[in-house]
């Protein structure tokens, strides 16, 4: 399964090594908006599925925390009622969507929500990504996680990113390398073992994502 937490995780830093600090982090601010143009990952090419970042007021925004919580509460239980978090204020959502003709769509937009993933500037240029996750019934599809990622990071790319870092399960280590990842430390989360890595930004180029003037990521209660 893909999945990987960020430093605002409780209990980051009981280190093999040296984990990053617990940071504070300074977003230049930012509401999310539901982007038409969306890149996929060269890899992760399908008509099915479509990876937009989500506004506050997003009808789909309920599908994302549902799905968070599902995967890091009720499955992995990393965090026990709500992985919810302060970042989450100003943290970037992202969520990739499944279409198809034979899915019945709610309200809430929950049950197209297939993958989550948000990112957060820490420092200026300086970028995380965290919370992701592909819905159980859709993880045969290597191409959620690839898009996830692919519009994690060239979204913060195109805004000025010069590092993008994620800690990542050891399980999924592998994966990220595949997709030009480096590994440069490792640690533990929460009594979880993961590798600190980066991305190659010269292969994430550049989206033409524009990015929002003011942060109104305020997450209702859990």
């Amino acid at each position: 399964m893909v999945s990987c937490l960020d430093p605002s995780s409780c209990g980051f830093g009981r280190s093999i090594s040296s984990a990053p600090h617990l940071f504070t982090p300074s977003v230049r601010g930012g509401i999310g908006i539901d982007a038409d143009d969306f890149r996929l990952s060269p890899t992760a090419s399908s008509e099915r599925f479509t990876f937009h970042l989500l506004r506050p007021d997003s009808s789909l925004i309920q599908g994302y925390w549902s799905l968070r919580r599902g995967i890091f509460c009720s499955e992995q239980h990393v965090f026990e009622e709500s992985d919810r978090d302060e970042l989450d204020a100003i943290a970037y959502p992202i969520a990739a969507l499944h279409h198809s003709s034979g899915l019945e769509h709610d309200d809430a937009g929950e049950t197209n929500v297939v993958g989550v993933v948000r990112i957060v500037e820490t420092k200026p240029r300086l970028w995380y990504g965290g919370r992701l996750g592909v819905h159980a019934d859709f993880r045969r599809h290597n191409q959620i996680g690839k898009g996830l990622i692919w519009k994690a990071v060239t979204t913060a790319n195109g805004w000025g990113c010069d590092r993008f870092l994620a800690t990542v399960q050891i399980q999924n280590v592998r994966f990220f390398r595949r997709l030009h990842w480096t590994s440069i430390d490792e640690l533990e989360i929460r009594g979880i073992r993961h590798h600190l890595m980066e991305a190659d930004l010269d292969y994430y180029l550049p989206s033409r994502e524009q990015r929002p003037v003011a942060s109104h990521y305020v997450p209702a209660a859990a």
